[in-house]
């Protein structure tokens, strides 16, 4: 055997480190199916044994699942790993609710202002389209769509910092706390000045990104989610309200 020639298995490594890394990277997302066997095996330049054998290894760690007849997806292994377990403590323990708040309001102040810095031009052209789809979504005032388009947002926002963590810590993150989010909004459009100052906000925030001033971008991200964490506080005080009504009624029937 020429030593010089990769092995079959040393190409699947390869392939397995390429195909993982479009994992990290967001451009591979949960429940994203791979293209089919062939196709990806002449995109990679490999052989289909190499390619299956690649796969497998993706498999192995639970990045990929291959299901029967139905190709091979990306698991979401990485969100739900750090997710399910805190939206359980979040239904037991609302005080976490506060330092969630607090950690987001970290965490997405300094994405804005990286992906200012760093974000390419095919980054800004997707976030100009979510940003647009928002627009029309709140012109609409289709809430299932304006939930759907704020979380994409925020999320092509963590992933133009080009930091893997912090895209996937986002996303976890926003599932964790999705339908908080999808409540808080419903809240909101019941006050137009509110809907119109949160839907204000995240246009402040594209625009400072647009136009490359990452401390503007810091400061309207925090800004943001000041409100957010404002309106999402009173939410959970509201249900706290009418659980406790409903308990009272129960006792009294």
């Amino acid at each position: 055997m020429n030593p010089s020639r990769p092995t079959v298995t040393r190409i699947a490594d390869i392939v397995a480190k390429q195909l993982e890394q479009r994992i990290l990277e967001g451009s591979l997302k949960p429940g994203d199916r791979l293209p089919a066997e062939r196709a990806l095996a002449l995109e990679l330049n490999v052989s289909r044994p190499s390619l299956r054998e690649a796969i497998h290894k993706l498999v192995s760690k639970g990045l990929l699942v291959t299901k029967h007849g139905g190709g091979t997806v990306v698991t979401d292994r990485l969100e739900a790993s750090f997710a399910e377990p805190w939206q359980d403590l979040l239904k037991e323990h609302p005080l976490l609710h506060s330092d969630m708040l607090e950690f987001r309001h970290i965490l997405e102040g300094q994405a804005a202002l990286l992906a200012t810095e760093r974000a390419t031009d095919a980054d800004m052209k997707r976030m100009q389209a979510i940003f647009e789809a928002l627009e029309v979504a709140y012109e609409r005032e289709d809430l299932q769509a304006c939930v759907a388009h704020d979380v994409a947002f925020h999320q092509a926002i963590a992933e133009a910092t080009h930091n893997v963590l912090i895209g996937h810590v986002t996303a976890s993150l926003m599932r964790v706390m999705h339908d908080h989010v999808s409540s808080n909004l419903v809240r909101l459009h019941r006050s137009s000045t509110q809907w119109n100052r949160i839907r204000e906000q995240h246009r402040n925030i594209w625009e400072a990104i647009q136009q490359r001033r990452p401390q503007d971008s810091l400061l309207a991200a925090r800004e943001h989610i000041d409100l957010v964490s404002h309106s999402m506080q009173e939410t959970i005080r509201v249900q706290d309200r009418e659980d406790a009504a409903l308990r009272r009624l129960g006792d009294a029937a």
